[in-house]
């Protein structure tokens, strides 16, 4: 399924559970203010903007390309203020990694990432039904249950790093406290690549700098 029609999959899913839970209090509806806490459900496809040069013994061998993932996303935020808000985010994505070589597309192996992001928003007209965000912060790229797809490629390591976050999102109040939400985020995210081969190491210094898209449903207590 494309990007597009599995975003507008989620999408129509969220409503229709967002829909039918606030039938009863469509008309209960009060805007963000400070103290509240905010907990939303998504469905987030990570999508790579890999920029991955492989060497060998210093040589350039190819290119390394990591595969879109997607999974369940829960995050909570605080509001300190009617309008500032700080954000975490909690999601982990499978990926697999390939190369494209002189001897063609090689299996390099799969990888978990869990990158916990901490952004601090600004949040627009939050007195309003539509309360678009705009947010900044910090994330951690773990990786994890790195395994080797075998043949060519032996062994597979993965370097943990620290990176940047720029987001933009829109809550949409539908009733009561619940809201649908629409968020986009820009992850900057560097690590080392090596991988075991019979012919020696792999070495890549990977830019992944993901776009994290997300729909879903938001509850605020």
């Amino acid at each position: 399924m494309t990007f597009l029609k599995r975003a507008a999959a989620a999408l129509l899913a969220t409503t229709a559970v967002a829909a039918f839970a606030t039938t009863a209090t469509a008309q209960d509806f009060k805007g963000k203010s400070a103290g509240d806490i905010l907990v939303r459900a998504r469905i987030v496809g990570a999508i790579p903007q890999e920029k991955a040069d492989l060497t060998l013994g210093g040589a350039n061998i190819g290119k390394g390309h990591v595969e879109n993932g997607w999974t369940p996303e829960l995050d909570f935020s605080y509001f300190f203020t009617d309008n500032i808000a700080a954000e975490l985010i909690a999601g982990t994505t499978r990926h697999k990694i390939k190369a494209s070589t002189i001897l063609g597309e090689v299996d390099v192996g799969k990888t978990w990432l869990l990158p916990p992001t901490l952004t601090v928003q600004y949040h627009f007209f939050t007195k309003e039904r539509v309360s678009p965000y705009v947010g900044a912060g910090i994330n951690y790229s773990l990786f994890y249950s790195k395994s080797a797809a075998g043949g060519v490629a032996q062994s597979l390591s993965l370097k943990n790093r620290f990176g940047w976050a720029l987001q933009a999102g829109v809550d949409v109040a539908v009733g009561g406290p619940w809201s649908i939400n629409l968020d986009v985020k820009k992850i900057f995210v560097k690590t080392d690549l090596d991988v075991g081969t019979p012919l020696g190491n792999i070495h890549s210094n990977v830019r992944l700098d993901p776009w994290v898209v997300g729909v879903g449903v938001g509850y605020r207590f």
